[in-house]
């Protein structure tokens, strides 16, 4: 397989399970992506969860020119199957600190579509492995392009996550190793 199906992907990913196989049925053509995150699941878990409300890609292109929010809103970590999820795509499944699960279902331009991002511990924090899915027509144009504009715009969106969620790990562990925090804990 070639990077445009598979950035970021170990083999032994690309072989696993995912939520989104249950929604769209064999045959499909498949994409993967995959981030190391210097920070932990469930901070990673719940920056992914912003997404019911902004795509964190090229926001020129696919959030009307809005920038994504850049600090977390805990409302979006609120939930529920048959959320609308950036504007096209509804929550099918999820399971905290583990993975959500999407189906597009707000356009046909894309065909039928499900992806399911998955959330790992690592030794360096935390892994997102993406999986998405999709069916278009055999001699379709959108068999091709589709792969190239998702690593385009998942690449983006991916990197723009593990930023985010790295820089709030990282203050959050220097508010806890500042003096100040070792004085307020010997008060206790």
């Amino acid at each position: 397989m070639d990077v445009v199906h598979t950035w970021g992907s170990t083999p032994e990913e690309r072989t696993e399970s995912y939520a989104c196989e249950r929604y769209l049925t064999a045959p499909y053509d498949a994409c993967f992506r995959a981030i190391d995150v210097a920070a932990s699941v469930s901070l990673t878990f719940r920056w992914l969860c912003q997404m019911r409300v902004a795509p964190y890609s090229y926001d020129w292109i696919d959030n009307f020119g809005r920038q994504s929010p850049q600090q977390r809103d805990p409302k979006n970590e609120q939930l529920e199957a048959g959320q609308r999820w950036m504007r096209i795509f509804r929550l099918v499944e999820f399971e905290r600190d583990r993975h959500l699960t999407l189906v597009i279902d707000g356009t046909k331009a894309f065909g039928s579509v499900a992806v399911t991002y998955a959330v790992r511990p690592v030794p360096a924090g935390s892994r997102i492995v993406v999986k998405l899915i999709f069916r278009v027509g055999r001699w379709s144009l959108r068999r091709w392009v589709l792969p190239l504009g998702d690593l385009i715009m998942m690449r983006k969106q991916l990197i723009h996550f593990k930023t985010l969620a790295e820089r709030e790990y990282a203050a959050a562990q220097s508010v806890l190793a500042s003096p100040e925090a070792d004085v307020a804990s010997s008060h206790r």
